[in-house]
């Protein structure tokens, strides 16, 4: 299974939101990469590496900026994690199972 058609359609769109909050790398995983995907109440789940080359105070502020652009831009909720972040093994090996690149400078 590939990308949906959904993430395909504003591909452009995801990439200048990216570049806009220096985003190197945006990653799909979760039910939108399975085929238990609802279109009505699944979520969207990224993981995204941001640039560590942005001033002091800046990567929170890029961080959560990507979030809310891609909640808006997809009208739904969105759980956003970086590489950081995953410490649990488990998750980090669900994530790696399914993630699927999206935006990758």
């Amino acid at each position: 299974m590939g990308l949906p058609r959904f993430i395909l359609d504003r591909q452009g769109d995801i990439a200048a939101l990216c570049q806009r909050h220096h985003a190197r790398r945006l990653d799909l995983f979760g039910s939108a990469v399975r085929a238990d995907f609802s279109a009505e109440r699944s979520d969207l789940d990224f993981v995204v590496d941001l640039s560590e080359d942005q001033p002091p105070g800046q990567y929170a502020e890029a961080f959560f900026a990507l979030k809310d652009g891609l909640e808006t831009m997809f009208s739904r909720p969105v759980d956003l994690l970086t590489d950081a972040s995953v410490v649990n093994p488990y998750l980090r090996q669900r994530i790696n199972a399914e993630r699927m690149t999206v935006y990758d400078t």
